[in-house]
């Protein structure tokens, strides 16, 4: 799991919790037995197992736009503009891809963060055109892989522009954002709808939505309240998405939810996820009212993790909530 908010636990949670909500294959809300959980209404859905992973596109927003997101502290903003500008070269080739591959790189190819971040650094040619930096900048990072490649590449095209800078493994959101409100660490690698959620406060609300821009506007305030600026938002995101294995995605041609839902009317599918799943707006509900799909049967695993990961590779479930950069989506 990783060090963010996402809809499945409270935003001060979900920093650091890998959640496991129950055995593999066991029965949740709305489902049926694992032996005919795909045979109640037809077989166009039924799953189909394969190694390799692919998210299908959330072509209507049901999630949140998580999008990287630099947040720096107003103050060392002001000194500098070259810090807020040199971030932003890096939100401009970010891709989600990108994520993929560098969280693969770690934590499956055991490779250390500090030379994933330099390598990309290298690939993406970002030490150039960058300049104007002096001083010392520390670069928070929370500890979890994404996060401490993300600090590294943040602090390496900080470097290349002039600046000294170093990164620090602060914590989960609620240690690290007044670390960076006071001035303590200079800039963070965020993400776009759980830092706006997290500073705005109030869980009987949501300003963030599926929309970058729409969610960049409402966070703007918030952090400049707060004490922060944030840059420009990176394509990367990392937030919930819907996987399924390659093999089922090529046997009905889909690429997306709604190529899903029009695929999919008999009602076989099968969802796994963490056990919340069938009674959050952004999981079975969201999936039923925004894109009409219907399930046969729904089986609790975890959130994102390896046990919702292994049902959908072993054909358990048609389709199963994953982190959209998650390194076990990489290409083999």
């Amino acid at each position: 799991m990783r060090a963010r908010t996402t809809f499945l636990l409270p935003l001060a949670l979900a920093a650091l919790v890998a959640t496991a909500c129950g055995e593999s294959g066991s029965s949740g809300t709305g489902g049926g037995d694992e032996g005919d959980s795909t045979q109640a209404s037809g077989e166009a859905c039924a799953p189909v197992a394969g190694d390799q992973l692919v998210v299908l596109e959330d072509d209507k927003q049901l999630q949140n736009a998580d999008n990287i997101i630099p947040a720096v502290n107003a103050d060392a903003a002001a000194a500098n503009p070259a810090l807020l500008e040199t971030l932003n070269a890096v939100s401009e080739v970010l891709t989600t891809d990108d994520l993929i591959e560098m969280n693969a790189a770690v934590d499956v190819e055991r490779q250390p963060a500090e030379d994933v971040a330099s390598a990309y650094v290298e690939e993406q040619d970002l030490g150039s055109g960058v300049s104007g930096g002096s001083g010392a900048v520390v670069v928070g990072a929370a500890d979890f892989t994404e996060s401490q490649v993300l600090a590294n590449v943040y602090a390496d095209v900080l470097t290349a522009a002039g600046f000294d800078a170093s990164v620090q493994t602060v914590g989960n959101r609620e240690l690290y954002l007044p670390a960076l409100q006071r001035g303590e660490i200079q800039a963070f690698p965020e993400y776009l709808a759980t830092l706006t959620e997290f500073i705005e406060g109030n869980e009987d609300t949501e300003v963030a939505s599926g929309d970058v821009d729409e969610t960049v506007q409402a966070l703007t305030p918030l952090a400049e309240g707060y004490g922060l600026v944030v840059g420009e938002p990176a394509e990367a995101a990392d937030q919930n998405a819907f996987a399924v294995t390659q093999e089922f995605a090529d046997e009905l041609g889909v690429s997306t939810l709604s190529e899903l839902a029009d695929a999919c009317g008999d009602g076989s599918l099968s969802l796994g996820g963490p056990g919340e799943c069938p009674t959050r707006a952004a999981c079975q509900p969201g999936l039923e009212d925004t894109y009409g799909l219907e399930f046969d049967s729904f089986q609790e695993y975890d959130a994102g993790g390896p046990l919702t990961k292994a049902a959908i590779q072993q054909g358990e479930v048609s389709i199963g909530l994953v982190f959209s950069s998650d390194g076990a989506l990489a290409q083999g």
